[in-house]
């Protein structure tokens, strides 16, 4: 006469709906990082491109350009990079990622003027401000 139903009680469902909860909010923040962290590696990935696509030009044309056309520069996905300024003895730069609002990369050569509060930077060298 007694027949038992197998299953989970509310109890039981609630209890581990918590649990997935309190995980989701640890993980989250965490990915959020990691996720801003590869945007300031792309744009510092691609300015790093970019001096060697200069460097190219430079070689053959014995002037930096102001064109990413030009430079044949493929530019990452969210990635706007502007180049400041270009002449025969320097070039600066900076780029941006859609994704992060208040971030961005600059990167200077020669006798150009630093970008991106990079003053303090060396030449060639990629400064990120957050």
């Amino acid at each position: 006469m007694n027949v038992r139903t197998r299953g989970f009680t509310l109890i039981e469902l609630l209890i581990v709906t918590v649990i997935i909860g309190i995980l989701a909010a640890i993980a989250i923040p965490k990915f959020s990082a990691v996720r801003e962290k590869a945007f300031v590696a792309a744009m510092k990935s691609d300015l790093k491109n970019l001096a060697t696509q200069q460097e190219i030009y430079h070689n053959a044309q014995f002037s930096f350009s102001t064109s990413l056309t030009i430079l044949q520069m493929v530019q990452s996905d969210g990635i706007a990079i502007s180049i400041n300024e270009a002449n025969g003895v320097g070039w600066a730069a900076t780029a941006v990622h859609a994704g992060l609002s208040a971030e961005q990369c600059g990167l200077f050569y020669g006798a150009a003027n630093p970008t991106n509060g990079s003053s303090g930077v060396a030449e060639g060298v990629v400064a990120c401000t957050y």
